[in-house]
């Protein structure tokens, strides 16, 4: 056991009480939060206009700010956790998913596109009653698709 539990063992009691919470509060929310999502929500573009970047920008930062607060908090305690009990790698995911970071959509895409994540979440969308997630096409940087070139060729 590590030192610093033996030290205090209330402490101890607090850490696993919260890993334990933690655990299930993410079993319970993951699917929730799956079955709640719009089904074209990965082939919009631009947030919705209720959402609340459609706010006042002073509210809108604030709820960034507290996004991205809560979500640094999350990395931090999944960082913790990696060495604690608890869902380490399963809060951090949760953390840059709050996070606004760069590429963070095209990360997100590449997940969801694995098949075996895509099924999964479209059986639990299946059983609450929900269409299943729609993805963007693939695009192909550099490649143009065969009908382009065959009317590029003809307009020579």
């Amino acid at each position: 056991m590590p030192e610093w539990l033996e030290l205090d063992p209330g402490l101890a009691w607090w850490v696993v009480s919260l890993s334990v919470l933690t655990f299930f509060g993410t079993l319970l929310a993951i699917p929730v939060l799956l079955v709640r999502m719009p089904a074209d929500y990965f082939l919009r573009t631009s947030p919705p206009p209720d959402s609340f970047r459609a706010e006042h920008p002073l509210v809108r930062w604030a709820i960034r700010i507290a996004k991205n607060g809560l979500g640094a908090v999350f990395v931090i305690a999944g960082v913790a956790m990696l060495v604690l009990p608890g869902q380490g790698i399963l809060t951090i995911l949760i953390g840059i998913t709050l996070l606004d970071l760069p590429g963070k959509r095209r990360v997100e895409l590449a997940l969801i596109r694995r098949e075996a994540v895509l099924k999964g979440i479209n059986w639990m969308r299946r059983r609450a009653n929900r269409p299943p997630l729609q993805l963007p096409q693939r695009r192909r940087l550099g490649f143009r698709e065969p009908e382009q070139d065959n009317q590029n060729a003809e307009k020579s």
